[in-house]
């Protein structure tokens, strides 16, 4: 018998150089939510709204703050006038809603049709007097969850910026309205929890109590988060002046740093994102590193995490996991589940960029040697039909699988678990270890559950009819 030798680096291929991946138009469902004085405009056709009408379905009991500007014939065949029809819309939406920005997201028919919708947008900003930022999360150009990375770029753009000077008074200015009634030697140490240090902005839509928690954790090191892209408001969107520093948290917001380094001149810190206690910790570590800071109980508080959630790893433990690929988060996401003990032959993922990515990739490396488990397969673009043979002859404990394939390859007797969930779940942090492993084992808590019963039989006897 032969062994077969384990690849010393990370092994990268490229199968159809195709997407099979939700919509990147979903990124509204989200962003909405989180940027609470906007209104998001899709333009598109039919097909597209009855896209956001089944995956945003679960949130028809809140008003939303989005809308379909649906395309005709008479659009598509250019016998309608473009600015007037979406000025008619977007009169109609200031008049009902008046927000702060309108974000038109393009899709892949305007595209084909050609809409010149960053050539439109200037001249109706200026009669409506509300800013327009266009944003394009078509399906022909972007993996799903890269519709965010597209918006978020559009909106860096937009972040405000100051002089030095102008900057220093209006600090002033706010501290003093602040600190107004408070003792000076209270002002002072509440200045003193921090570090002296360039401005710090982080970028990537996460939810606020989210947010809230990773600003604490970099506080307690004595760093200071100048500001989020996306802020809660458009109105308070960060300044960005060059020489900023600027961290990410979602590992596919490539274009977004692209944008920040080249067109906002801002110093991009190359780290592994927030995801399981060990990524939260490189993360701070490696901001803590740019700025000169020894970083304080990290180790302990991952350790304490771990000890936190082993009736969850346990389950994970020794179990294989393979990813088909879909929201961009399953290098992070193999990352974490290697360090629970789990083995991952294959990362199926739909768009790499390996500088922006970089850091993820060498803890990746770091964490299979760790645990001396074999270096997964990443694959970018896979060929769906290539990966079902790969999954039938490894036979996985688990696939992370889009929507798409999880009833056919349940009906299989593989276990599945969607990725659309991870995009949606609070899995970023310290915190919210325990919320991704609930997620990762439920499939495999249920089949423990079914052969307590014994009802495993039954199953696997219906898949072979």
């Amino acid at each position: 018998m032969t062994v077969a030798a384990q690849p010393d680096a990370l092994n990268f291929e490229c199968e159809t150089g195709n997407y099979h991946t939700f919509c990147p138009i979903s990124c509204v469902a989200w962003l909405y939510q989180k940027i609470e004085d906007s209104f998001f405009l899709v333009i598109g056709t039919k097909t597209c709204g009855y896209f956001l009408q089944n995956a945003m379905g679960v949130m028809i009991f809140a008003e939303p703050r989005y809308a379909m500007a649906e395309l005709e014939e008479g659009d598509i065949s250019a016998q309608l006038n473009d600015y007037e029809e979406l000025k008619r819309l977007c009169l109609q939406i200031k008049r009902d809603r008046n927000p702060s920005v309108i974000v038109w997201i393009g899709t892949c028919t305007t595209e084909i049709i050609k809409m010149d919708l960053e050539g439109l947008a200037p001249k109706l900003e200026a009669e409506l007097g509300i800013p327009i930022v266009v944003a394009r999360a078509n399906g022909l150009d972007y993996a799903f969850t890269q519709g965010e990375d597209t918006v978020l770029a559009a909106m860096a753009a937009r972040c405000p910026s100051q002089t030095v000077e102008a900057e220093k008074e209006e600090r002033n200015a706010i501290s003093k309205l602040l600190n107004f009634g408070r003792k000076k030697e209270e002002v002072v140490a509440a200045d003193s929890e921090y570090v002296n240090h360039p401005p710090l902005v982080l970028f990537g839509s996460l939810p606020d109590p989210v947010v809230t928690q990773l600003t604490l954790e970099l506080k307690k090191q004595g760093i200071k988060v100048s500001g989020w892209l996306p802020a809660k408001r458009y109105t308070e969107l960060p300044v960005l002046e060059e020489g900023y520093y600027v961290c990410g948290v979602n590992p596919f917001l490539s274009r977004t740093a692209t944008t920040l380094m080249r067109r906002r001149k801002c110093k991009l810190i190359g780290a592994p994102f927030p995801i399981g206690p060990d990524g939260t910790r490189a993360w701070i570590e490696k901001i803590c590193s740019v700025f000169g800071i020894e970083p304080k109980g990290l180790e302990e508080r991952e350790r304490h995490i771990w000890e936190s959630v082993e009736d969850y790893v346990k389950l994970v433990r020794g179990k294989t996991v393979f990813f088909m690929g879909d929201n961009l988060l399953e290098i992070s996401q193999a990352r974490f589940l290697i360090r629970c003990g789990a083995i991952v032959p294959e990362i199926g993922i739909p768009y790499m960029d390996k500088r922006y990515q970089g850091a993820e990739l060498a803890l990746l490396e770091q964490t299979c040697k760790d645990m001396g488990a074999p270096l997964p397969k990443i694959v970018e673009k896979p060929d769906n039909y290539n990966q079902i043979q790969r999954i039938y002859e490894l036979k996985p404990d688990l696939v992370i699988t889009g929507m798409a394939h999880a009833n056919p390859l349940e009906a299989r007797g593989i276990n599945t678990k969607w990725s659309v969930e991870f995009t949606f779940a609070q899995i970023h942090g310290f915190s919210n270890t325990r919320d991704m492993l609930e997620l990762v084992t439920r499939p495999l808590r249920r089949n423990n559950n079914l052969k307590d019963l014994g009802w495993d039989k039954l199953v696997k006897e219906e898949a072979k009819i």
